[in-house]
């Protein structure tokens, strides 16, 4: 029987500058620079028209434009979505889109991918929202067609361009992340992960795939990013615990507050 819990790999910090309320995207690009003098390992931001916290009509600005500018303002971090909406670009063009940024980056892009959920953002740029169901299905058809058109297009990844899929839904989500996943995110706590980890390895037993392949990613710190030190650091032992190797904390604008990410590094270079 393949164990839910892969072996140990080395803990990666992860912070998803989560790009609201932000009115200088001045204020975004300080703050990509500190991650990187920090010792984070990936920056993240999202895949959003509209903030989510705070003034819901406040400073916003969109994904990918803005990853293709930190591929070339950073030079060490690994830099992507978290996650991408799979219905908001063709998947063919996404793949492009991926590629190229994975080449401006130098070959550190992960392409994290989900099915979709805020309705705001379908309902004010026009994209159909149709159900949870359906959304699913059409990330489960676009998955294979973003890594048939990568294996086309000239030149090729720059990098090993790993697919980070976020949810963890138990008979559809989990699946899509046997069959296509490098990383798996979640955001459930240290005892659902184990569960959710366990549901995993079933659907990857039955696609003929060792789980261990596969990094496991969740949030630490809550919605908005915690700044307890202590709080954050007994997170991360959890779901350390349980498997997870990548630990990713959110912070927002103005600010981008990374003291939580602060005690994250230093609980990495610990263990």
């Amino acid at each position: 029987m393949v164990s839910p819990v892969p072996g140990p790999r080395p803990p990666r910090i992860g912070v998803q500058l989560q790009p609201e309320q932000a009115p200088d995207y001045g204020l975004i690009r300080d703050a990509v620079r500190r991650c990187e003098d920090l010792g984070v390992d990936v920056a993240f931001n999202w895949d959003h028209f509209f903030p989510l916290y705070g003034d819901p009509d406040g400073a916003h600005f969109e994904c990918w434009t803005m990853l293709a500018a930190w591929a070339e303002q950073t030079s060490r971090i690994q830099i992507g979505a978290l996650v991408t909406c799979n219905s908001y670009r063709n998947p063919d063009l996404l793949a492009d889109m991926a590629r190229t940024v994975d080449h401006i980056s130098g070959g550190r892009l992960i392409l994290g991918i989900g099915a979709g959920w805020n309705h705001r953002d379908y309902r004010e740029y026009g994209y159909e929202f149709g159900t949870r169901g359906s959304r699913i299905a059409d990330l489960g058809a676009a998955l294979p067609r973003i890594t048939a058109r990568l294996g086309r297009l000239t030149p090729a990844p720059a990098g090993p361009l790993p697919v980070l899929i976020g949810g963890d839904g138990e008979r559809k989500t989990l699946r899509l992340v046997a069959e296509h996943a490098d990383i798996w995110h979640s955001f459930a706590d240290a005892t659902r992960h184990r569960h959710k980890a366990a549901v995993l390895a079933d659907h990857c037993a039955a696609v003929g795939r060792d789980p261990a392949a596969i990094e496991f990613s969740a949030a630490v710190g809550g919605d908005v990013g915690s700044t307890d030190a202590a709080a954050v650091t007994a997170e991360a032992d959890a779901l350390a615990d349980a498997g997870v190797s990548l630990l990713t904390i959110a912070t927002a604008g103005p600010d981008y507050d990374l003291t939580g990410a602060a005690a994250l590094c230093r609980w990495r270079d610990r263990r």
